[in-house]
């Protein structure tokens, strides 16, 4: 095993830094925890009630109350435009109506956002980056508008809210930051409209920032995750007649976009003998948050509230008492928690498909599951899958007596980027997709029906379940350049049929006769009501220029 190099001190443009070796003392569990092993499957059966939940939105009942610092998807995979690198996504803010103003989606300033790697297979991170986020509010007294004006570009002064935010790098697993990327650059705004806005694309190419080999982005996108999740009615109305719709579209999301070489996040920076590395992103709040105080500071004293590796891990895996224990742990806890294990060697949702559609549940034990997404892919670990993909192990500089199995994103760096992928993935014949990383395409709901039927045991997709949810793409048109997300919606989620006209403004492709049928019926609905509620106010105004008090008021 070769010495570590001394880290230069200089920026990603120069030398690379490397990534710091971690000590652990905890043992494989090849075939231990289950956080993971029932993940993919709860793209159908793990969305709470009230509101749709899709992948990691609003998944426990603490991180719902906080949706700034909200996980909901989780993104690595080669970089198309420049090979030799890697694309880190992490999205924030689950539901965003495009017409939420006046305040619209920033960013938590007391709050730190992190993608972390672990490239040595101890379940801890090695390699961290943060991004922390300030204020330019320039409202005050004087207005409630997010801008005053046509705003063309990030530093126009019509413009009345903005945020900047500073990127750091840990080589050390967190404990130092010791290498600044980027100081106080520019966030792209929420998108308010093309009156306000007309040009938004070209806001978001200015808040697109490079230092040396590495490409940054903070803003407003598509959310990029597509699913049908009317789930509940008996896994989607008991004959499969319950899908199609995509019940994300519309929506708009926060997205922290990175683009880093190989090297700097492979073990000891070298990629020819340690090619994978596992990867979540996290969130953290200070432990002394006071709401409103705008002197607080974000110090070391933080605390982890949400959590995000593999797509829908935390809805349905985990009970209602471990979802906000999930949100808090790190990776290399994870093999301790011993009420999910039996979850995933012998999982719930085959035997419900069973009892519905009558398709025979694999037998148990599921050691697949375990490989899967526990481990990652590698022959020497005995799994029913026999290929050498993205098992840390394979990592040459890699003590296998320190590895860990833990629920994480794993990526083998060696992947190149195919311009004509499957949207299934590895179980389509595409290893560099979905569980080899995750791409914006890829469909992990179908991913997740073929899995869970025991599709990587042995080769054979279950035709029965051949079209999944059907919903095979997302509603708008991913970007063929970084950060590659599609651009934020603009037009309200519960209007149909509105044109999309302008360049700026994602592409979509609306929700289809079933769905615009529901769109339509909510519309009409809602409009009826908001005219019986106009008469009704207008009977009982008052007739005298001063208002009754609103204390004691219900706010709907």
């Amino acid at each position: 095993m070769t010495s570590t190099p001394q880290r230069p001190t200089s920026n990603l443009d120069g030398g690379l830094p490397p990534s710091a070796r971690r000590i652990a003392s905890s043992r494989r569990a090849a075939s231990v925890f289950a956080v993971a092993g029932l993940a993919l499957a709860t793209a159908m059966v793990g969305f709470g009630p009230g509101s749709a939940q899709g992948s990691s939105h609003r998944e426990a009942p603490l991180i719902a109350a906080d949706p700034a610092v909200d996980n909901t998807d989780f993104y690595a995979f080669a970089s198309p435009d420049t090979p030799g690198s890697t694309m880190l996504i992490a999205n924030f803010q689950p539901f965003e109506e495009p017409n939420g103003g006046p305040n619209f989606y920033p960013f938590a300033t007391d709050a730190a956002y992190k993608i972390n790697v672990d490239n040595d297979g101890d379940a801890k991170p090695d390699v961290v980056f943060r991004w922390t986020f300030k204020n330019q509010d320039e409202r005050g007294n004087d207005t409630f508008l997010y801008n005053n004006g046509e705003v063309t570009s990030l530093d126009d002064e019509n413009l009345l809210f903005k945020q900047v935010y500073t990127l750091d790098v840990s080589y050390d697993g967190g404990r130092r930051y010791s290498q600044t990327i980027l100081r106080d650059a520019p966030v792209a705004p929420s998108f308010t409209g093309k009156a306000s806005m007309p040009d938004y694309k070209e806001l978001r190419k200015e808040a697109i920032q490079k230092k040396g080999k590495v490409k940054a982005f903070a803003g407003q996108a598509d959310d990029p995750f597509f699913a049908d999740l009317r789930v509940f009615d008996l896994l989607y109305g008991g004959d499969l007649s319950e899908t199609g719709q995509d019940t994300l579209a519309g929506y708009n999301v926060n997205t922290i976009a990175l683009q880093v070489p190989n090297e700097a996040i492979a073990l000891k920076n070298k990629v020819d003998r340690n090619p994978v590395v596992g990867l979540w992103s996290t969130t953290e709040r200070s432990k002394y948050r006071l709401s409103g105080d705008s002197k607080a500071k974000l110090d070391r004293d933080t605390v982890q509230v949400s959590r995000l590796g593999q797509p829908l891990v935390n809805e349905v895996v985990l009970p209602a008492g471990l979802k906000d224990a999930f949100n808090s742990l790190s990776p290399d806890k994870d093999a301790d928690i011993k009420e999910v294990v039996d979850r995933v060697t012998d999982p719930e949702l085959p035997k419900l498909i069973e009892a519905i559609y009558k398709i025979p549940a694999p037998d148990a034990p599921r050691d697949d599951l375990v490989e899967i997404f526990l481990t990652g892919l590698n022959k020497e670990l005995d799994g029913p899958i026999d290929v050498d993909l993205n098992s840390q192990l394979l990592n040459k500089d890699v003590n296998a007596k320190r590895f860990r199995a833990s629920e994480m994103l794993r990526l083998n760096l060696t992947t190149k980027h195919n311009p004509h992928p499957n949207v299934l993935g590895v179980i389509g014949g595409d290893t560099q997709g979905f569980p080899n990383g995750r791409r914006l395409g890829d469909d992990v709901v179908d991913i997740a029906i073929q899995v869970m039927e025991g599709a990587a045991q042995d080769g054979k997709l279950v035709d029965a379940l051949k079209d999944g949810d059907k919903v095979k793409s997302n509603d708008a048109r991913f970007q063929h350049e970084f950060p590659f997300v599609a651009l934020p919606n603009e037009d309200g989620v519960n209007q149909a049929d509105v044109p999309t006209n302008t360049k700026n403004v994602a592409l979509t492709d609306r929700l289809g006769p079933t769905g615009v049928s529901l769109v339509t019926a909510v519309s009409t609905t809602a409009i009826l009501c908001a005219i019986a509620g106009f008469v009704a106010w207008y009977r009982r105004r008052p007739t005298t220029a001063t208002l009754p008090s609103r204390a004691g008021r219900r706010r709907r």
